[in-house]
């Protein structure tokens, strides 16, 4: 039996709740809107919260329910609860029934280690806050969060010791990798902020109707350069 929770924990991670949830409640395919993303962002941003918000909750137990319940009815040690946290989270981020498209793993993440190290959890939660409330950006604050969650654990009661400071430190790179385009608009000023706005606006062409009305005049050569 431990092999085989092995599978549903991955199976049980790969669940697309947001892809679902659009589907069903919306009608449409979440990859083909917004960033195309299947994690809690971009459902927020297409979705809008009322859907964002449960999305996010079933994302989060699909972490915490291999790595506490699964292993517990397993009857296995820490190793086999972390191999069973690992399988739902790349399940969630590649899943097997959507073409193995997926969300970044933050939420189920936070579920894995909510049941391994709670009060580092709680510190990324807050770090999430004190970064994406100010500025709007979430991407930021998942990037932050991931990052500090290394530090956190080791300086907080957690289960496993070394091995799973160690672990979140890889995870913690897998994360910030995938979240690698984010950090290049978060560079660029062209992230978008939480309810939809953008950062520094992008250049390009004036709009088609710039100078279409009788006597309007276009924009100079050199107007737009001043």
């Amino acid at each position: 039996m431990t092999y085989a929770y092995l599978v549903l924990s991955y199976l049980v991670g790969a669940i697309p709740t947001s892809y679902w949830v659009g589907r069903v409640f919306h009608g449409l395919d979440l990859r083909e809107h917004g960033s195309g993303n299947l994690g809690a962002t971009n459902a927020l941003r297409v979705l809008g919260w009322q859907s964002a918000v449960p999305v996010v909750i079933v994302d989060i137990a699909k972490g915490w329910v291999p790595v506490v319940l699964f292993a517990r009815l397993a009857n296995v040690d820490f190793g086999w609860s972390l191999a069973y946290g690992t399988a739902a989270i790349l399940g969630h981020m590649f899943s097997v029934w959507v073409r193995f498209k997926g969300g970044k793993g933050m939420a189920t993440s936070a579920g894995a280690f909510l049941g391994l190290a709670p009060w580092a959890v709680l510190g990324g939660f807050v770090v999430w806050l004190g970064l994406t409330l100010p500025t709007g950006y979430v991407s930021l604050g998942s990037v932050g969060a991931a990052f500090a969650l290394p530090f956190l654990i080791a300086f907080t009661p957690h289960d496993g010791g070394a091995t799973l400071v160690w672990f979140s430190t890889a995870l913690a790179v897998f994360v910030i990798w995938k979240h690698r385009s984010n950090i290049v608009r978060l560079a660029r000023g062209e992230e978008n902020r939480f309810g939809g706005r953008r950062g520094r606006p992008k250049e390009g062409p004036p709009p088609d109707d710039v100078g279409s009305a009788p006597g309007a005049e276009g924009p100079s050569p050199a107007g737009d350069r001043t």
